[in-house]
């Protein structure tokens, strides 16, 4: 090799050194993402971000984490646990505002990324149980959410409007009827309803849900409703309620639309996120969005011009960014 053709090669050589440094140099970006249980929508939307994120973004590695979803993955992104977290626009709304749940520690650092899609909140039992209405309820055992839970507060507040609590805990605020409430997760209600051991559930979370077919599967299921003017007397008390139908069908033996209400399931990170960091996640997110529409049913209704629709917070400014170039408004 001559002398030209030696620094050629030296030259490639150091620079294909200094680009592998580069490489190596550039730091991990941990991004972790509170779901809920893994019978719910959450975890299967949850867990397909995580692994487009890793896939798509230098750098950055994220690993979804099943969880007792909407208020526990709230305090979580407070707490600075995790980075992204799903959760229901209501308590999204409650947690920012210090109200509710959150009366004594408002979560400041909460800011939107997107708004996803509907999450019906269905209230579960078996026809052999005989309760054909939420006031059916008082008196019986009943799966009311996991500790933390969207789905908790829900069924408080669909109970409290027909004057019925908690009997064990103090939250009966005086009423005469109560539920004895199990706090379960989705699966661990699934299985109890199916084995006998509980009279109803409640399970907010897009449908068809996995733990509801699990229990269609091989029980006779009903879905008790909570009919319109339920529905709209629940809206005058909390806003983010809207009435909803289940389609007849969605579940095995379910032959019948049933009416109920739904809140709006949101992608929540926290504001001391770094703005590029964040518009990169939006951004990848929108651009492959087909992954979401095949990690699960209810991802098909996640559209990018919806995105802001009915977001109860400030948008943190990544997301905002990739919005404004997009004209989503």
């Amino acid at each position: 090799m001559d002398v030209h053709g030696w620094s050629r090669w030296v030259v490639a050589l150091v620079g294909a050194a200094l680009v592998t440094a580069g490489v190596s140099a550039q730091p991990r970006r941990f991004v972790n993402v509170a779901t809920g249980g893994t019978a719910g929508v959450y975890f299967p939307l949850g867990s397909a971000l995580a692994r487009l994120w890793t896939e798509r973004i230098p750098g950055v590695q994220a690993t979804a984490q099943a969880t007792g979803a909407s208020v526990a993955n709230v305090r979580l992104l407070q707490r600075g646990e995790v980075e992204v977290a799903l959760a229901q626009n209501d308590i999204v709304y409650y947690a920012f505002n210090g109200v509710e749940m959150f009366s004594r520690d408002p979560q400041t650092r909460l800011r939107g990324m997107a708004m996803l899609y509907p999450e019906t909140i269905q209230i579960v039992t078996l026809r052999q149980k005989n309760i054909n209405s939420v006031a059916d309820l008082a008196g019986k055992r009943v799966a009311v959410g996991a500790p933390g839970s969207g789905t908790e507060v829900n069924a408080r507040q669909i109970l409290r409007l027909y004057d019925i609590g908690y009997a064990q805990t103090r939250q009966t605020h005086g009423l005469a009827r109560t539920v004895q409430a199990d706090f379960l997760s989705f699966a661990e209600a699934a299985d109890q309803l199916k084995d006998g051991v509980i009279d109803a559930a409640f399970l907010t979370a897009g449908v068809p849900t996995a733990a509801v077919q699990d229990i269609a599967a091989t029980r006779d299921l009903k879905i008790v409703p909570v009919p319109e003017v339920a529905a709209n007397r629940l809206r005058e008390r909390y806003p983010y309620y809207t009435p909803v139908v289940i389609p007849p069908n969605t579940y095995r033996g379910q032959t019948e639309a049933v009416p109920t209400v739904a809140v709006m399931a949101m992608l929540v990170t926290r504001s001391d996120l770094a703005e590029d960091l964040v518009y990169e996640l939006t951004k990848t997110m929108w651009e492959n969005v087909v992954v979401l529409h095949q990690a699960h049913a209810r991802g098909r209704d996640v559209r990018l011009e919806s995105a802001r629709a009915g977001m109860p917070i400030p948008l943190h400014a990544g997301a905002l960014r990739y919005y404004r170039e997009r004209g989503i408004r």
